[in-house]
């Protein structure tokens, strides 16, 4: 088998184990298992007819099973769990799957079973038919039909909507910026929605939100006492996250605290998704202390 065979399979085996999966680190993981079986399938002899479709196969049938042994950290988990953002140009097929990609898709995701997120993803993301998704997940086809059914029913009444315009939507996404910088109490209040959400995940690692915060005066006022502590310190820069706009919080030295992802709709921020756990910015880049950061705040504070 070579290796530009290989090389082919990466990007669609990451892009389905990473929907699935929520986690870049967890996904790598099945990409680089699955290229292994490929591998050795093929080197055995095996009859596989299509190499993409065998990958396939054995990525979401990896992913489901780690999705159920990870339920039961995930329940335990301190605070809202997040997705592992994607920035810049890393996500796989973003240009053609953007929505499937959003953090606030892959949020909506958490609320099914391994085997409806996997019927959901390859049949209205991927465009699998309805016999070989049977045959990757192991159930007949009647069945599978009734899961997308059920499940497409259920994500559907929460499916988040975003700007059809990309640049309209980057043109809000650096007013956002701008104002949750600076602090421009105003400024937020005129973009965010009445009923825009904020979620943030620390996993316990970081400084973050307890609970979701909802409505406009709350997360305006939120970012307005985040630019007051922050000193300086740090700079919001926008950025594609998962396919969407979004922003990297960094300091001086270009080392990554947190990276939020927002929901834009109707000329309105609809909803922010601020992750900055550290444990999920490693493959963003040179993560920051932010134990050390908030000391560093503190005494040029006391100056």
């Amino acid at each position: 088998m070579t290796d530009a065979l290989l090389a082919e399979l990466r990007s669609p085996t990451f892009a389905i184990a990473y929907r699935m999966l929520g986690s870049v680190s967890e996904a790598e993981d099945v990409v680089q298992e699955t290229l292994l079986r490929v591998h050795r399938a093929v080197e055995a002899g095996e009859d596989v007819a299509s190499p993409r479709a065998y990958a396939a196969t054995i990525a979401t049938r990896l992913s489901i099973d780690q999705l159920r042994s990870a339920r039961a950290g995930r329940e335990q988990y301190v605070g809202d769990w997040l997705p592992e953002p994607l920035v810049g140009d890393e996500p796989a097929e973003a240009a053609e799957m953007a929505d499937s990609l959003s953090l606030a898709f892959l949020v909506l995701l958490e609320s099914l079973s391994p085997e409806q997120r996997a019927v959901l993803l390859l049949r209205d993301a991927f465009d699998y038919g309805y016999d070989e998704i049977a045959e990757i997940v192991g159930k007949n086809e009647a069945n599978v039909r009734q899961l997308a059914t059920r499940s497409r029913r259920h994500v559907d009444e929460r499916r988040p909507r975003f700007e059809a315009s990309r640049e309209r939507r980057d043109e809000l996404a650096r007013r956002f910026c701008a104002a949750a910088q600076q602090g421009d109490l105003g400024a937020l209040e005129e973009l965010l929605a009445a009923d825009v959400v904020l979620q943030g995940d620390g996993g316990g690692k970081a400084p973050a939100l307890a609970r979701a915060l909802h409505g406009r005066e709350r997360v305006a006022r939120t970012f307005n006492a985040w630019a007051k502590a922050g000193l300086g310190l740090t700079t919001m820069r926008p950025a594609e996250v998962n396919g969407q706009p979004g922003v990297i919080i960094e300091d001086d030295e270009g080392q990554v605290y947190g990276v939020m992802a927002l929901d834009i709709a109707d000329g309105q921020v609809q909803g922010i998704k601020s992750v900055v756990n550290p444990d999920k910015l490693g493959h963003v880049g040179r993560v920051g202390d932010a134990q050390a950061f908030l000391a560093r705040r503190r005494e040029r504070g006391n100056r």
